[in-house]
Formats: C-alpha cells, sequence, structure tokens
C-alpha cells in the first residue's frame, strides 16, 4: 500500500501529494483515522481525501483504510497503540466505543465465515486420535476456554501451554499424523503459533487456524483456516468475535457427538451434586 502511494506520486495533485505524504509519514495514525480527521490534518476538503482512494483504485475510502489496517496491524508497538487510541474512541464514552466495535467485528466475522470450512472442521475433529490446542500470549485464553470445553466433548484433549520453543516441542512429542492441532493466532502474531504450527506439520498432522485473515502467517500452512475478525482496542486486543467462533465450534461438535455428549454431562451430574460444584448444589440436611 506505501509501495503504491510512493509510486503514483509524481502522477498526483497537489492536495492528493500532501493526503499520500500524510500517510506514508504517519501511516500508524492514519489508518486509524477517519477521512474527516484526515482532511482536517491535511487542509483539505473531506471529499478531497475520498476521491483520492479513487484516484489510487480503491473503492471509496473505507477500502483504502482497510488496507492501511492489515498492513500495518502486526507491526505496532504498545506505545503505538496507545497513542493511536486516542484517535480512534470518544474518551467521554468508552464503554459504548468499545461495544460497538466489538458488536461490528462479530457482524464482519458472521459475513466473512464460511460455513463449509467450519463445518470441513467439525466433521474432522471427531476422527482423530488426539486433538492438540495451542494458543500463545493474548490468544492463550482462548486456547484455555476451548480445551475446557473439548475436554467434555472429547477424550483425548491437550492445551500446549509452551513459554518457550523447546516446551513447545516437548509437549508436542507424541503428536503424529493421527491427530490434529488447533493452532490460534491473533495480531500481534506470536512466533510460537508458527513454531507449533511447523512442528505439527512435520510430524504428518493436519492443523487448524484460527486467525484473522488469510494472510495471517499461520493461514499460509494450515490445512483448515477458521476466519474470526480481531481489533486493537488501545494496547488491547477485543478477541469478542475470535471467541464467539470457538463457542460455536464447541456447540456444534457437542451435538455432532450429542449421545456420547449426553452421557458425559449425565456423569458429571451426578459427580457435580456429589461434591457439591454448584451453589443450588449445597443440600440442607
Amino acid at each position: 500500500m506505501i509501495k503504491k502511494m510512493n509510486d503514483a506520486m509524481p502522477t498526483l495533485s497537489k492536495s492528493h501529494r500532501k493526503i499520500a505524504g500524510f500517510i506514508i509519514n504517519h501511516y500508524d495514525k492514519a489508518a486509524f483515522m477517519t477521512a474527516a480527521k484526515i482532511a482536517e490534518t491535511v487542509g483539505v476538503s473531506e471529499a478531497t481525501v475520498v476521491r483520492f482512494a479513487s484516484e489510487l483504485n480503491y473503492n471509496g475510502y473505507p477500502s483504502l483504510q482497510k488496507a492501511m489496517q492489515e498492513t500495518i496491524r502486526n507491526k505496532l508497538t504498545s506505545v503505538q497503540r496507545l497513542e493511536i487510541s486516542n484517535h480512534k474512541f470518544d474518551s467521554s464514552d468508552i464503554l459504548s466505543s468499545i461495544l460497538n466495535m466489538d458488536i461490528e467485528k462479530i457482524k464482519v466475522t458472521l459475513k466473512e465465515s464460511s460455513t463449509e470450512n467450519f463445518e470441513k472442521v467439525v466433521d474432522v475433529l471427531p476422527q482423530k486420535k488426539a486433538i492438540y490446542i495451542f494458543g500463545a500470549r493474548s490468544s492463550a485464553f482462548l486456547a484455555s476456554f476451548l480445551g475446557f470445553y473439548f475436554n467434555l466433548i472429547f477424550d483425548n484433549v491437550k492445551i500446549i501451554t509452551a513459554s518457550n520453543e523447546s516446551e513447545i516441542f516437548e509437549q508436542m512429542l507424541w503428536l503424529n499424523s493421527d491427530d490434529i492441532l488447533i493452532d490460534i493466532s491473533f495480531p500481534r502474531y506470536a512466533k510460537r503459533a508458527l513454531t507449533a504450527l511447523g512442528c505439527a506439520l512435520s510430524k504428518g498432522a493436519e492443523v487448524v487456524a484460527v486467525t484473522d485473515s488469510l494472510s495471517s502467517p499461520i493461514a499460509k500452512s494450515a490445512n483448515y483456516v477458521l476466519i474470526a475478525r480481531s481489533e486493537m482496542a488501545s494496547f488491547v486486543d477485543s478477541l469478542v468475535a475470535p471467541l464467539s467462533l470457538l463457542n460455536a465450534l464447541i456447540v456444534a461438535s457437542a451435538y455432532k457427538n450429542k449421545v456420547e455428549v449426553f452421557k458425559t454431562f449425565e456423569r458429571l451430574e451426578g459427580i457435580w451434586g456429589e461434591y457439591q460444584v454448584y451453589e443450588n448444589d449445597v443440600r440442607s440436611n
């Protein structure tokens, strides 16, 4: 995207060169600014910013903004994220800003999701001898959530809790071609997610990549890809849409194995009641 602007610079009008120059020099902030905000900052009209996007063969400013965001989303430091949040959110109503952002990401995820890919993953999981699940850094809680419920559905689920590369190889020591890895990674993409993927593929296992786009590092080599849109909320990674996708995967997997799952929960309810796991299990004398 930046190269595209640099190449077009000699043919651009004076106003368009001002916009291009600002974006090239401040792409980390520009990617999250509205057309009106860029226009105000550069000193041109909002219509000029929209025409600039069309000049570069984008279908309007939102398409240009999306291209900018995709270019930089894995390159921003935490400090840059904090700076950008000043432009993204209304500080007087952060609650509404964040909740509306999460709602929008779920809508986009629903629109972009492939039902065919989702059903393929649901079909293949019961065929595997063992299901390995990995997520690094902020994606680790997604792996734990999925693993917790998958342990109630499948009888051989392994959550990889590695803090370094050697532990990944140690915990995947017995993984083989009869197994599958669910590899979860969202920007900023952790290198350990690639390590886990490479390890699984080298052993002949299949891999399900749960990530934000087909251009994600783990999506390129995975056998199956499930897409959920994430968002950068200040220095925090908003992973509401990925969590919703995994929730759907859990429910679909339980439904596919509903006879066995029903038996499992019948046994579990007996155990939970006996040991008073939940508050409403407490029995009076």
